[in-house]
């Protein structure tokens, strides 16, 4: 099943059960699935990492929002966004532990013969590559700076 019938789908229950934020999220999944349709003029879905990137930024828009609203002591509108990181959640594949990610990015050094802060982008390029969607930007540029210096 694509991830646009599938979010439909869970729209559809959100809607039985009345579950405002979880619509809510749903909502911006979908919006954020057409507009990236109309961007790129393409007739044919999304291809599967494409969805994964597009949900990644979702979840990090509402985490960097979350953030703001607590530094600010505004838990009202910092708890929607942290049920709506929950819900977009569900749709990205399971996330890697920092110790995993740590091992795959120590292997691809060592494959690579990389050293020193200067091969981070070489580094960082590869790993992107193989790890994907399984977690995220910032994780991945920590442990390769942990690893390189």
């Amino acid at each position: 099943m694509s991830l646009e019938a599938n979010i439909m789908t869970h729209m559809k229950e959100a809607m039985k059960a009345k579950d405002s934020v979880a619509l809510e999220a749903l909502r911006a999944i979908k919006a954020a699935i057409i507009m990236s349709k109309t961007e790129a003029g393409a007739s044919e879905g999304l291809t599967e990492d494409q969805e994964v990137k597009m949900l990644q930024r979702l979840v990090k828009m509402r985490k960097d929002s979350a953030t703001i609203f607590t530094e600010q002591n505004r838990m009202d509108l910092a708890e929607p966004e942290l049920a709506q990181i929950a819900v977009i959640e569900q749709f990205l594949p399971a996330q890697l532990s920092e110790d995993e990610v740590e091992v795959i990015i120590a292997k691809i050094i060592s494959e690579t013969g990389a050293s020193g802060i200067a091969s981070m982008g070489k580094v960082m390029g590869l790993a992107s590559a193989q790890i994907g969607g399984q977690a995220e930007g910032k994780t991945i540029s920590g442990v390769v700076k942990k690893l390189l210096v």
